[in-house]
């Protein structure tokens, strides 16, 4: 085979580090991102936080809604942007435009908000809509959120004091306690405790097992009773062992606890002439007693659980704003969320007066964070871009609710911004918008289309919403099935097979009709 050279043309793509970090920095969380703002702070020391607000021309995310302009912002942007060049190489496929939002011009007016004026054509008037359970109109005490918190094992500990015991007994339940997980239950067994205090000692574990024991059965008299069970039946036994001490119910008590001594599947299943049998006691007492069931706390760890940890920090705020028909909803970005970065003024002019050894080096990380600071600043732009048309398309959720909902896919918002259907779905992953009916996932927005008689179509979270109406407007003796909920749906116009309405009604987390019929 002969050798030879040749010229030869070719494309290809490329993702620059710029853009890379663009596109991680679009999928990030609120609190995702304030690690890496915090990381990125020590690591990069020109990079710095300003307690002030930002001005606009150092972060400017007042007009994400304007489309960008073309070309780049040479010439004409702030102090930081200065070295900005464009991108050196071209993105691949379904990536290049995920940091397609600029900032704009440089002299915007504002606060970093928009308003949709709604349209109430078709329904005609301003009824409210029925509020769902994920948001409520109750104001949080600040006193009540300040309040130091109680966990479950400073609970126990605190009991624990008063109690008269050895050394090692205290020591054996000071164990005991700080092995339990959040629900009040002890996962491992005692031998596996006492195998991993003593792996090679077997004289030792078996001593050590003999004091978890004790420890143990003191345990399973503290408050919350049923704390330390390492089951569901006997954290129930435990239980219902307290509430025959205290009342006296022997009758129910005693049923039930027969009840726990068989496979929790029956109970679950709400197997009443299984247990009949089981338990060779009449149906009417066996529905007695599992009524009395329901009635305990299957994880007594609950109540201690820190709520707080699990608040969810808006990232959009949609507010109404006028009275009357004359209003409009106004969406802008949490200021909460916003990091308030800026390039050190000082450093950043050391360096630019004096150039020595090392200079490329600082230059470098000089460059990182104007990158890091312009790709922040496109992550809010496009944040609000992409709220601002879900606004904009679901305006009538805003004023009627969740069964207002109209159907809504990735591709409708992507094509209207001009943005790949991959942007969209990082924009709205792990992403929340605060609205008049709760705080919700912008993915909750988006639902599939569901065919009506008329022809048009019905989004899937409305078919949703009517479904729990249903279920929570059901006579409880007679619970609605699933083919006749879909039989409701067909007289409201919708087509949902009762297949769909059986997905549906887990998705909500609702149980089946055998579950629902009250004892």
């Amino acid at each position: 085979m002969k050798q030879g050279l040749s010229l030869r043309v070719s494309q290809h793509l490329a993702l620059t580090p710029q853009l890379q970090q663009s596109i991680r920095l679009l999928q990030l969380s609120t609190l995702e991102l304030s690690q890496e703002v915090e990381q990125m702070l020590g690591d990069n020391p020109f990079l710095e936080v300003t307690q002030e607000e930002a001005p606009r021309e150092e972060f400017g995310v007042d007009r994400a809604d304007l489309p960008a302009p073309e070309g780049d912002r040479d010439g004409d942007g702030p102090t930081e942007f200065a070295a900005y060049e464009g991108s050196s190489g071209t993105a691949a496929p379904g990536e290049a435009d995920t940091p397609a939002v600029d900032a704009g011009p440089q002299d915007w007016e504002g606060d970093g908000s928009t308003e949709v004026i709604p349209d109430d054509g078709e329904w005609g008037g301003e009824s409210q809509a029925r509020r769902n359970n994920l948001g409520g109109d109750e104001e949080v005490d600040a006193a009540d959120l300040a309040r130091p918190h109680e966990s479950l094992q400073a609970h126990l500990h605190r009991q624990a004091l008063s109690l008269r015991l050895a050394e090692e007994d205290r020591a054996a339940l000071r164990f005991l306690i700080e092995s339990l997980n959040d629900d009040g239950y002890l996962e491992e067994s005692l031998e596996e405790l006492a195998a991993g205090l003593a792996p090679d000692d077997l004289e030792q574990q078996e001593e050590l097992v003999h004091r978890f024991t004790v420890a143990l059965r003191l345990l399973h008299h503290l408050d919350p009773p049923g704390v330390g069970a390492r089951s569901l039946a006997e954290c129930l036994t435990l239980q219902l062992r307290v509430l025959l001490a205290d009342d006296g119910d022997a009758e129910g008590c005693e049923t039930a606890l027969a009840i726990c001594r068989h496979p929790m599947d029956l109970l679950a299943r709400r197997d009443v002439k299984r247990l009949a049998q089981l338990c060779a006691e009449p149906e009417a007492r066996i529905k007695a007693a599992m009524a009395l069931i329901t009635r305990l706390e299957p994880k007594p760890g609950r109540r201690f659980v820190d709520v707080e940890r699990n608040i969810v920090v808006p990232d959009v705020l949609v507010t109404k704003v006028g009275r009357g028909n004359q209003f409009r909803f106004r969406v802008q970005l949490n200021p909460d969320v916003m990091p308030r970065l800026r390039v050190h003024d000082v450093y950043a002019g050391a360096l630019k007066a004096h150039k020595g050894e090392g200079h490329q080096a600082l230059q470098q990380r000089l460059q990182e964070a104007r990158w890091f600071i312009k790709n922040i600043q496109q992550r809010f732009d496009t944040i609000l871009r992409v709220s601002n048309a879900i606004v904009e398309r679901q305006k009538n959720f805003f004023v009627h609710g969740e069964l207002a909902m109209r159907p809504l896919v990735l591709r409708e918002i992507a094509d209207e911004l001009g943005l790949h259907e991959s942007t969209i779905s990082r924009v709205t992953t792990a992403k929340y918008m605060s609205t008049p009916y709760g705080t919700f996932e912008l993915k909750y927005f988006f639902g599939s289309a569901l065919g009506t008689e008329t022809g048009g179509n019905a989004s899937s979270t409305a078919v949703r919403a009517l479904i729990r109406q249903f279920v929570a407007s059901e006579d409880a003796r007679k619970p609605l099935s699933d083919s006749q909920i879909s039989d409701m749906l067909k007289e409201q116009g919708i087509e949902c097979a009762r297949r769909t309405v059986a997905k549906y009604r887990e998705a909500l987390r609702i149980a089946p009709a055998n579950l629902r019929k009250a004892l």
